[in-house]
Order: structure tokens, then sequence, then C-alpha cells
């Protein structure tokens, strides 16, 4: 059922970019151009987050809904590169590796931007958790780089992948900036046996960071072991 969500959802943005690709291709952009693109964005959204945790007012999420959306874009770029190969018959060896290094730069620097606005303003348990979803994001992509390395097929196993990942950290940003700007700076749903707001803004933000956290590293472990069975019954 997911996979048929995930290939739907895939269908429909492919036929609205597939009239950019066809004009990429006529101008003779390359997939390695965009890849880089894809790069630039993101280190574009890092900077957009420690703008806001330098200048910004810790209150105040609009920031993180500016952050979102660019995340959104570089993720678009990350669809479009690929497509683009495909349809124009420039896949190589060498783009797949190019655009899986810089798939992983890319996100190492959007987590940077993530955790340094988190740590700036004080949100320290939810800059943990951003950490340990960089950690469970590049084990997801880790697990699955070694394992087809070995001959295994690991794209269908777990769910957090790359594209899902872009999303629930682009939306949320989104969302976190929308929800700042409707319910004010002074938003905190509070709980008398709590020190802290059960609730808040940047909960819009933070919450689906913990949930990718713990799936992201799920995913991860679940491929390590998928692959020892695997590798069994050989």
């Amino acid at each position: 059922m997911g996979s048929d969500w995930k290939n739907k959802g895939q269908a429909l943005v492919y036929k609205w970019i597939d009239p950019l690709i066809r004009l990429s291709i006529r101008v003779g952009i390359a997939p390695n151009f965009v890849t880089l693109l894809g790069l630039l964005i993101n280190i574009f959204a890092a900077a957009i987050f420690i703008y806001g945790a330098e200048y910004g007012i810790r209150a105040n999420h609009s920031i993180v809904g500016w952050a979102g959306a660019t995340i959104l874009l570089a993720g678009l770029m990350d669809m479009i590169d690929g497509r683009l190969a495909r349809i124009g018959k420039m896949e190589t060896t060498y783009g797949a590796l190019f655009d899986s290094v810089l798939d992983r730069y890319s996100e190492m620097f959007m987590f940077l931007g993530i955790c340094y606005y988190l740590i700036a303003h004080h949100y320290f348990l939810s800059s943990l958790f951003a950490f340990i979803a960089m950690i469970g994001s590049v084990m997801v992509s880790y697990t699955r780089a070694r394992a087809e390395g070995l001959g295994l097929k690991m794209a269908d196993v777990g769910f957090m992948q790359r594209p899902e990942r872009i999303l629930l950290i682009g939306i949320s940003g989104v969302v976190c900036g929308i929800m700042s700007e409707i319910l004010g700076s002074d938003f905190k749903m509070m709980v008398s046996w709590l020190p802290f707001p059960l609730m808040e803004t940047i909960s819009f933000f933070t919450f689906p960071i913990f949930a990718l956290a713990i799936f992201a590293n799920i995913t991860a472990i679940t491929r390590l072991f998928r692959a020892g069975k695997m590798l069994e019954n050989h």
C-alpha cells in the first residue's frame, strides 16, 4: 500500500516536471549540473537556518518556514536530475556516484543548519534528536550502498528513505512557519506536572524530526538484519 502511494505521488510529480525536463534536454542542461544546483540550494537552506539562529527571535519561527520551502525546492532538484538522466539518455556510472555523494553532502548541510538553529535558540533536546536523525539518515543510505555492493537488493527495504526524509523535514518546516504566523509568538500548551511546554510552535517542526530520528534508524537496522538473512540464504 505504501509503495502504491509512493508510485502515485511520483507519477503526479513527474507529470508536472516532465515539460521542464524536456526543456532542459533541448537547451543542453546536464543532470550533474542539476545535482550540483540541489546541493547549493541545500547550503542556502542551511544558511537560512543559521541566519535565523543569529538574528531571529526564539519565539518567531517564520524563518523555519522559509528554510523548509528551500529544502523542498532542493528535493525537487533531486527528482529532476535522475529523471533528466533517464529521459535524456544521459545515465552514466560516474553520474550515479556524483549524485549519491552530493546527496549525502546536501543532507549533512541541511542537518547542520537545523542543529545550529535549535542549539542557538536553546532547544537542546530537539537538537539532540536532530543529530540522531542525521545519524539515521546517513546509515539508511550507507546500509543500502554497502549491501548493494555485496549484490543485495535494498531499495524497497524500510520506509524512511531520502525522498520521505526530505518531504517530512521540508513540509514540517513550512507548517511551522505558517503556524508561527497564525498562532503568534506566545503559543504554548502547558501541563501542570511538566517543567516545559507539552507543545509550542516549534513543535510542528521538532516532533517530525523526533519521528525521523526513530524511524530512520529503524530503517537502517532493518536493512542490516535483512541483509544478514539474505547472505545466510546464499
